[in-house]
């Protein structure tokens, strides 16, 4: 038996796929230098032995394995790969793939086959996928749905993206109340076969009420003629439809959930939201958070074009010129106090840098700390607090630090006490907006890592530059 490690089988499949386009590509252009009438057969030839090649590596590969592959590859392999896929496969790597890169293939399938494609999705990841498909395609491929499929497609694109019952799935086991053991275990046996994510069936009453769950390993350990009530957890965790997947993704994490029941506001059961589902959404939003940090708006394809990739970015950059602008006149107003002493000039950008380092370190806690929902009241007081006393421990020894080699290189001590000075205060700062900052975005219902990393730089930079030549003016002149 061989292990694989999974970022090595990723990395394989790529290198696989690479290996046979490359082929492709290099027998295509020795092709085309032939001459004579059998120039087209061996064209024909090769073309059909290499999309074979790869048409048989795609087939072995997990859907998920494609979608990454798909994602690192050029628009022209990309679409050459695209176009292997078999159809049975090809809608589960276009739900794997990523937004910016499900764009692309919207872009370039014909309608006719994008329609085709989503007909083999199962009503749940239609509804995950239908805010990256257009509307007239959607319609049209949920209409030939099952009418029972198509109530749970309806189902879930009735709720936000951010609510539960867009990410729950309408597969679950359930039994009455009044059945026992006996009879449940011998409904789970008359199934061809369970819902993927099966760790426990649901106890429901005549109106579809939940009354509890049972774990699969305490229905097999139960005595089979005692009644399914008298095996339900005491503590079933379950959500609302309509509650946050986000709460939703804490609770899983904290309980180690492998799934759990979603409810309607009479407690009736509607749908079950699975461990998978929950792992989608933190990847996406881990994902998204990363890029909202650095100012993207949206997510960005590797490949994407260079007015596209421009337009995604040029807002933030906007806002970071103009606070740059403002950084500088902020060492505009001490053009004087520079040209009095040069030393100010290389060492300015120190206490500027340390500044920002310790406000994003500050603020990553902070953001974590939001995301996790760990901060409510006088919480955000008692971090600040805390992240104060850091930042005055921090500043006080890398401040001695920085003002003794200040010392060392320009033989002033006054220089050494304004530099040991400005990097304890700005590391003040920095403490100060590296907590404010995603509290404040978080306060107004924004997401407290969008632009985040541009304003701390703004007031880490002009703050450091103000402190340093406002003390260096008043001190060393």
């Amino acid at each position: 038996m061989t292990t694989v490690r999974p970022e090595s089988r990723l990395q394989q499949s790529l290198d696989d796929v690479t290996r046979v386009l490359d082929r492709h590509r290099v027998l295509e252009t020795l092709t085309h230098r032939q001459e004579g009438p059998k120039r087209d057969l061996l064209e024909s030839l090769q073309h059909r032995q290499n999309l074979v090649e790869l048409h048989k590596r795609l087939r072995a590969m997990h859907p998920a394995d494609v979608a990454f592959v798909l994602e690192a590859l050029p628009p022209v392999d990309r679409q050459t790969v695209w176009d292997q896929i078999d159809a049975d496969k090809a809608g589960l790597v276009f739900v794997e793939v990523s937004s910016a890169v499900r764009a692309w293939l919207v872009e370039c399938t014909e309608r006719d086959a994008l329609v085709a494609l989503l007909t083999t999705l199962d009503p749940e990841d239609l509804g995950y996928i239908s805010e990256d498909v257009p509307p007239e395609v959607l319609e049209q491929a949920s209409r030939t749905l099952e009418s029972r499929d198509r109530q749970a497609f309806e189902a879930t694109i009735q709720y936000d993206e951010g609510q539960i019952g867009h990410h729950m799935t309408h597969e679950w086991v359930a039994v009455p109340e009044t059945h026992t053991i006996q009879q449940a275990l011998a409904d789970l046996r008359s199934r061809a076969e369970l819902p993927p994510q099966t760790d426990r069936l649901f106890v429901v009453d005549a109106r579809n009420v939940l009354r509890g769950s049972i774990p699969l390993q305490a229905l097999l350990l139960a005595d089979p003629s005692l009644p399914v009530l008298a095996s339900v957890e005491a503590d079933s965790t379950t959500f609302g439809a309509v509650d946050s997947v986000q709460q939703a993704a804490s609770a899983f994490e904290r309980y180690d959930l492998v799934s759990a029941a979603v409810l309607d506001a009479r407690g009736k059961l509607v749908g079950r939201l699975t461990v998978d589902a929950v792992m989608d959404f933190v990847r996406a939003e881990a994902d998204m958070r990363t890029l909202k940090q650095a100012g993207l708006t949206r997510d960005e394809d590797l490949f994407a074009r260079p007015v596209d990739s421009a337009l995604n970015r040029w807002p933030w950059l906007g806002i970071n010129l103009v606070t740059a602008f403002l950084a500088s006149r902020v060492i505009g107003q001490f053009e004087h106090t520079i040209r009095d002493l040069s030393a100010l000039a290389t060492l300015m950008p120190i206490v500027a840098s340390i500044g920002g380092n310790t406000g994003n370190q500050t603020m990553a806690i902070m953001i974590r700390a939001l995301a996790g929902d760990q901060v409510r009241g006088s919480g955000a007081r008692r971090i600040l607090s805390k992240e104060l006393l850091v930042s005055l421990l921090n500043g006080s020894i890398w401040g001695v630090v920085v003002g003794i080699v200040a010392v060392a290189l320009y033989a002033n001590y006054a220089l050494g006490a304004v530099m040991t000075g400005a990097v304890v205060l700005n590391l003040v700062v920095a403490a100060v907006a590296g907590v404010a900052i995603p509290f404040g975005l978080h306060s107004t219902g924004r997401d407290p890592a969008y632009g985040s990393s541009v304003l701390l730089t703004f007031i880490t930079d002009a703050m450091g530059f103000f402190l340093f030549l406002g003390l260096a003016s008043a001190f060393l002149q």
